[in-house]
C-alpha cells in the first residue's frame, strides 16, 4: 500500500461518522496549507465554502474561469467574497493554448463529439486546475453520489489518482434536499440561474435549463450520453471517475 493509500485508510477510519464540518476539521489540521477547495460556485461549493469560513479564517479557495461562464457565475463570485471576506483564487487557461486550439477546431468545437468537447474541457479547464493541484497534498471538492450516474460510488475521502493526490467529498452523502436546507437556513448566496431551472451549471454555451424532475446534470453536456458527462476534473486515466478508496 503506498504512502498516499495509507493516509487515505487512516483518514476515512477516523472520520467514518464524522459531519462534513469534523472532516474539514481533520483535513485542515492534517494538510494545514497543503489543502483547498476547489469551487466551481455551485450549491455544493456554496456550502464548503460557508463551512470552511465558519471554521477558519484562513481558507485557501479556487475556482476556475474557463473565460465561457455565464454573468451569473461571475455575480455569485463576486457575492461570495462580499459575504465572507474571504480570497477566491481565480485560475484562467492559456491564451496561447486557447488560442491555438480555436483556430484549429472552432469555437464551438464542442459540439461535434466527446472527444473535442473533452479537448476543450482539458484546455480551460484541467490544465489549470493541475497546475494548482501540483503544490497541494490534497484538495476540497463538492461531488456528491446523487449527481449523476458517473458519480455514484463516490467516496468521501478517497485516492485521486489522475492528480496523485488526496481528494476530499464532504458532502457525498448528501441529497440534493440537504444541500438546498442548508443554503436557505444559512442564507448562503447562490447562482440566480438555480430558480431558472438550472440545477447544475459549467460553461454558457454548454449548460440550459432543464425541467423539473430531470436528472440534475441532464442540462449540461446535453447532446451527449449520460455516462459522458464528465469534464475531465474527475476521471481516472482510463475513463473511469477517480474515487478510488483505500
Amino acid at each position: 500500500m503506498s504512502n498516499i493509500e495509507t493516509k487515505v485508510s487512516e483518514l476515512t477510519y477516523q472520520t467514518w461518522d464524522s459531519s462534513p464540518q469534523d472532516l474539514l476539521r481533520v483535513v485542515l489540521n492534517e494538510f494545514r496549507d497543503k489543502v483547498a477547495l476547489s469551487s466551481s460556485l455551485g450549491p455544493e461549493d456554496q456550502v464548503l465554502t460557508h463551512m470552511l469560513c465558519e471554521i477558519t479564517d484562513r481558507a485557501k479557495i479556487f475556482t476556475l474561469d474557463t473565460g465561457r461562464l455565464p454573468q451569473e457565475t461571475y455575480d455569485v463570485l463576486d457575492q461570495t467574497r462580499a459575504r465572507y471576506g474571504v480570497e477566491i483564487e481565480v485560475l484562467f487557461p492559456e491564451a496561447q493554448q486557447v488560442q491555438d486550439m480555436v483556430r484549429r477546431e472552432g469555437v464551438n468545437l464542442f459540439y461535434r463529439g466527446v472527444d473535442l468537447r473533452r479537448q476543450c474541457c482539458s484546455v480551460r479547464k484541467i490544465e489549470p486546475l493541475k497546475k494548482r493541484l501540483a503544490s497541494l497534498e490534497a484538495w476540497i471538492c463538492g461531488l456528491r453520489v446523487e449527481q449523476s450516474t458517473t458519480r455514484s460510488e463516490v467516496a468521501r475521502v478517497a485516492v485521486d489518482e489522475t492528480f496523485g493526490l488526496i481528494k476530499v467529498s464532504p458532502l457525498a452523502h448528501w441529497t440534493t434536499d440537504q444541500v438546498w436546507d442548508y443554503i436557505r437556513t444559512h442564507d448562503i448566496p447562490y447562482n440566480a440561474l438555480h430558480d431558472q431551472g438550472y440545477p447544475s451549471i459549467g460553461c454558457a454555451p454548454c449548460t440550459r435549463a432543464v425541467q423539473p424532475g430531470q436528472d440534475i446534470r441532464s442540462g449540461r453536456w446535453w447532446w451527449e450520453a449520460p455516462e459522458h458527462k464528465e469534464c475531465g476534473l474527475h476521471l481516472d486515466s482510463d475513463g473511469t471517475l477517480g474515487h478510488k478508496e483505500s
